[in-house]
This record gives C-alpha cells, sequence and structure tokens, in this order.
C-alpha cells in the first residue's frame, strides 16, 4: 500500500524507480562482466538476473538496443554542459571530455569489449550514435555557432569539419595509438588554442 505524505496524497513512486532502472543497468553490466555476448543477452535474462519482471524493462526502453545504449551510456563519462559564458572553456571542456570517454574506453576491458561487439550490429551502433554521438555533435555545433555570432569565430565556416578539427586530434591520441602513453587534460587546451587560432575572424 502506498505511503502517505502530511497533505494525505499518495507518495510517488520515483525513488522506486530510479533504484529498478538501477538494479536493470547493473544486471546488464553483470551478465556482460561474466563474459556474456550481447548476442545471448535477451531481456527475459536481463530481467532475471535483474530480479524484476520483464514489463517492468519495456517500461523504461522500447528495447534491448535502448537498453544497451543506456547501459553504455552509464559506464561513461556524462556529456559537459557548457556554461555560455568563455567559448574558449566550453571548447576545452568538451574536447577534453573526448579523452576521458577515450581514455576510459582504452583503460577498461569491459568497456572496449562491448564496442568492439557494438560494431557488429549495425542496428545497434546506429542507434548508439543517434542517442549518444549525434547530441554531442549537435552541441559543438550550438557551440560554434554561438563563437560566430559573438564575433569569436569568424562566418561562413563548415560547422561540421570544423567540431572535427577539435574532436579529431584527441580521439587520434586517445583511440588510435594503443600502447603509447595516455594524454592529461592539458591536450585540449592546446588543441583548442591551435584550432581556435585558425578560424577567428580576419584582423
Amino acid at each position: 500500500m502506498d505511503k502517505q505524505h502530511k497533505d494525505g496524497g499518495p507518495r510517488r513512486g520515483r525513488p522506486r524507480s530510479q533504484a529498478a532502472e538501477r538494479q536493470i543497468l547493473e544486471a546488464v553490466i553483470k551478465l556482460l562482466e561474466e563474459g556474456v555476448s550481447l548476442a545471448d543477452l535477451s531481456i527475459e535474462r536481463i530481467a532475471r538476473t535483474a530480479g524484476v519482471g520483464k514489463a517492468t524493462i519495456y517500461r523504461r526502453w522500447a528495447g534491448k538496443e535502448e537498453l544497451y545504449v543506456e547501459v553504455v551510456r552509464s559506464m561513461e563519462s556524462p556529456s559537459p554542459s557548457p556554461a555560455g559564458r568563455c567559448l574558449r572553456d566550453d571548447l576545452v571542456a568538451m574536447v577534453d571530455n573526448v579523452r576521458v570517454r577515450g581514455a576510459a574506453k582504452q583503460s577498461s576491458a569491459l568497456l572496449h569489449n562491448v564496442f568492439a561487439q557494438m560494431q557488429s550490429y549495425p542496428r545497434l551502433w546506429s542507434k548508439y550514435h543517434s542517442l549518444v554521438i549525434d547530441p554531442r555533435r549537435r552541441l559543438f555545433d550550438e557551440v560554434l555557432r554561438r563563437g560566430i555570432e559573438n564575433g569569436e569565430i569568424r562566418a561562413g565556416i563548415d560547422l561540421e569539419m570544423a567540431g572535427d578539427l577539435f574532436v579529431a586530434p584527441m580521439l587520434v591520441r586517445t583511440m588510435l595509438r594503443p600502447g603509447r602513453e595516455l594524454p592529461g587534460p592539458e591536450l585540449a587546451e592546446r588543441i583548442v588554442d591551435a584550432v581556435l587560432e585558425g578560424l577567428r575572424p580576419e584582423r
């Protein structure tokens, strides 16, 4: 029976909902750590491991792809929230987030394994991009567009290409050079300063 608020109304079940979501995500991670492949992960198996009903999972996620993406997102560092006060600071925070995420994938055997498996499932890989990667790209576009409006970046640049110029050097250092020493946070500042120098309005 629902507990009552002081005003006599029923207590909302938000904490219980968050607990169930955490149980489900932890169940998927537990199964992956035990060596269960993405192909063998089923909603039935996840529900049984989490101690919830299948309906509890389907109320939160439309299917396995969305659930898997949420699990991976929960294992990654969250996307930064640009403050909007300083273009350089916002860009440094976002580029350094690429470093943190790349370092985690390189140093975590579980994350590395999950990403390797995800790329073998086109639907799942596409879903990951639409729910995780695309919003981050749009965030870059918003920050760069604001820089143009403020006169900090010259007008007429290709926003998508400019975003790639900031992100690509960090991706190369953290993900395409396995075995090399992982870069520190100062690299984000060096990348941003170098790219911004080429994007500023002509004097």
